[in-house]
């Protein structure tokens, strides 16, 4: 599609820059004109299931958004494929900035483990900014006898495939922290791949499979309510929200620390002007000290960063899951 394509770009072409970035924000003398257009609503596509940290971050920052744009802006859930058929829907939408995605580690990092996708993250995919990082949070049944990562190592060594942990999806963010305790310990546990974390995580509430390697706003209330027990914290330090649950390092695998993350990511086709106006404004929201608190209390710390700063970042976690995918010969083929 012609980069001039789309609601904005059939007027906007000749308007420059200030006119794009007033029509962004639903200026009202551009609005007399046509923007934003009424046949094209502005979304944010999650990738996942609802319920999910994708999924709570999205609806936030749609909130938000709405309020500083002056227009509405829904959020939709395209799960399937560890988030890829999402990605698909994103990229084949008209490049006009109308359309936005809450990435993860699953779309721009850990797609290796596709092989024949239907398209390129890494090419048609592009990150507006790094919305939030948060380390995993290691979540067992309550009848696992296991308390801490030592405990869980030597139980799984002692029976072996008898523990299965699941995921949002092969590739995905709570798949690869697993695989990398995997890796690391050398427990012989057995992944479950799931159609996004609720699913997976409705079954380690019943009892169907063991553990998780869970983001933290989908398992906070549970284990404050005593429904599922956590092992560990995969980042440097404590959450505030669970000061109980020690790190990984406090449970003996020092060299276990990794966070996911989040993004903000449009089809690559969009044009520039509008690429860099989305970034200035989620940065704008992001920033927000209620919006950073609200994260915060979900066990989230926002980023926020530029344009290349985002760029820089992902290509450094690409570099370091294809070592995990490749040590671990994981493939979703």
């Amino acid at each position: 599609m012609d980069k001039h394509s789309g609601a904005w770009g059939r007027r906007g072409a000749g308007l420059g820059m200030a006119a794009v970035a007033a029509a962004l924000m639903g200026g009202t003398a551009l609005a007399q004109e046509g923007y934003p257009n009424p046949a094209r609503q502005m979304r944010i596509v999650v990738p996942f299931t609802a319920g999910g940290s994708s999924d709570v971050q999205a609806r936030m920052l749609a909130d938000r958004l709405s309020r500083l744009w002056g227009q509405a802006v829904v959020v939709e859930n395209k799960p399937g494929a560890g988030g890829h058929l999402g990605g698909k829907y994103v990229v084949d939408q008209p490049a006009d900035g109308y359309t936005l995605m809450v990435g993860s580690i699953g779309l721009h990092a850990t797609y290796g483990v596709y092989g024949k996708l239907t398209y390129n993250p890494g090419k048609d995919l592009r990150v507006v900014t790094v919305l939030a990082e948060m380390p995993h949070v290691v979540v067992a049944t309550p009848s696992l006898p296991a308390n801490n990562l030592s405990e869980l190592t030597a139980l799984t060594k002692g029976q072996p495939n008898a523990v299965h942990f699941g995921s949002a999806g092969v590739g995905s963010s709570v798949h690869m922290m697993g695989e990398l305790y995997k890796l690391q310990s050398g427990a012989p546990i057995v992944h479950v791949p799931y159609r996004g974390s609720s699913a997976a995580l409705n079954d380690l509430l019943g009892g169907q499979i063991q553990l998780m390697f869970e983001n933290p706003p989908t398992v906070l209330a549970h284990i404050k309510g005593g429904k599922l027990k956590g092992l560990a914290v995969t980042g440097k330090e404590r959450l505030a929200a669970l000061p109980d649950v020690p790190t990984a390092a406090e449970s003996g695998m020092k060299d276990y620390v990794a966070t996911s993350w989040t993004t903000v990511a449009v089809s690559s086709k969009v044009p520039d002007a509008l690429v860099k106006k989305l970034s200035e404004d989620i940065r704008k929201v992001v920033n927000m000290p209620e919006f950073r608190k609200g994260l915060q209390e979900q066990g989230m710390n926002a980023v926020a960063n530029t344009l290349p700063e985002a760029e820089a970042f992902v290509l450094r976690e690409k570099q370091r899951w294809d070592q995990v995918i490749a040590a671990g010969k994981i493939s979703a083929n």
